[in-house]
């Protein structure tokens, strides 16, 4: 791009929420939800360092350190391969639970590195935004993992890996269900369920179910994600740490799902349908499921071609700008 004469000295962003691994997908692939998300807002400053002035919004006792911060440290990394000489001044408004499975801290690391690039005198493209919001991702989850940075970075369902994202489009009538039960279940102790012996026949069936639904994503075949969508690897080893999972599923699958599993880490819960009607039907069904186990929970339905992480106008807003 050509250098900025002038770019700004404040900038605001939006990342939007997300459902990470879409059940057969693990850290791979993942797709953005309208309605929730995280800001931020980065000021340029002489000193060429990362602060993190303030941290506001649904959580609480987050660390000010960027160090220990996963958008403190996507600035970092940022900071220091471009070898900037200023820095910046970042305050986070948390619109995304911790331990809800909606990528909140992936959300974090990408709306402060999306705000940030717009200050920069030559802006970075979003792929090349994305080994820096790996860096900031594992300090949250103890690994590099791009399945919920990936869609919020580009919008949409995107397959994440170590080096590329790929935007998979899907018909736009395709829509998802998001319940978030209020309930916290950390990345870190859900990855921990996923130790021990494997069997490579789970493997294979796991793969193949991801091919379906791939093949499926790319035709527009929602049959193919009908046959595909259903976790055999993972979802039987977190399932347990998720309060009436099997009775929310089930109300997911009843409302004509193409498919329902535990989004992200969990304990969200999420469902693919072929209309926003059915998707909007099951969110009620499986907040009703919820409630019957004594959980209130919070629901969205969204296109599954979600939106991507944008620049903001004001920070007087509750939801994607």
């Amino acid at each position: 791009m050509a250098a900025r004469a002038r770019p700004p000295l404040l900038a605001r962003a939006f990342a939007p929420a997300s459902v990470g691994n879409v059940g057969v997908g693990f850290d791979l692939l993942g797709h953005s939800v309208a309605g929730a998300g995280d800001r931020a807002e980065v000021r340029r400053i002489d000193e060429p360092v990362v602060r993190i002035a303030a941290i506001r919004g649904c959580v609480e006792g987050l660390p000010l350190d960027p160090l220990h911060n996963t958008a403190g440290t996507a600035l970092l990394s940022l900071h220091r391969a471009l070898k900037l000489p200023f820095g910046f001044e970042l305050v986070l408004h948390k619109g995304i639970a911790l331990g809800s499975g909606m990528g909140g801290s992936a959300a974090s690391c990408v709306a402060a590195l999306v705000a940030a690039n717009a200050l920069l005198e030559q802006p970075l493209s979003r792929e090349a935004l994305y080994p820096f919001a790996l860096d900031g991702e594992a300090v949250a989850s103890g690994s590099r993992h791009g399945d919920n940075l990936g869609s919020m970075l580009l919008g949409g369902l995107v397959l994440a890996t170590h080096e590329r994202l790929l935007r998979i489009e899907v018909p736009a009538a395709w829509h998802c269900a998001l319940v978030h039960p209020h309930v916290v279940l950390e990345t870190r102790r859900a990855r921990a369920a996923l130790a021990g012996h494997y069997e490579l026949g789970e493997f294979v069936a796991q793969s193949s179910n991801l091919a379906l639904v791939l093949a499926g994503c790319f035709r527009g075949d929602a049959a193919l994600v009908r046959e595909g969508l259903e976790d055999v690897l993972v979802e039987p080893r977190r399932a347990a740490l998720i309060p009436h999972f099997a009775q929310v599923k089930q109300a997911a699958l009843d409302h004509h799902a193409l498919g329902a599993s535990i989004s992200g880490a969990g304990p969200s819960v999420f469902g693919w349908y072929d209309n926003r009607a059915d998707a909007a039907a099951a969110s009620a069904a499986m907040q009703a499921a919820f409630a019957e186990g004594g959980l209130d929970s919070d629901a969205w339905v969204s296109p599954i071609n979600g939106p991507a992480a944008e620049l903001m106008d004001s920070l007087d807003q509750d939801s994607q700008p």
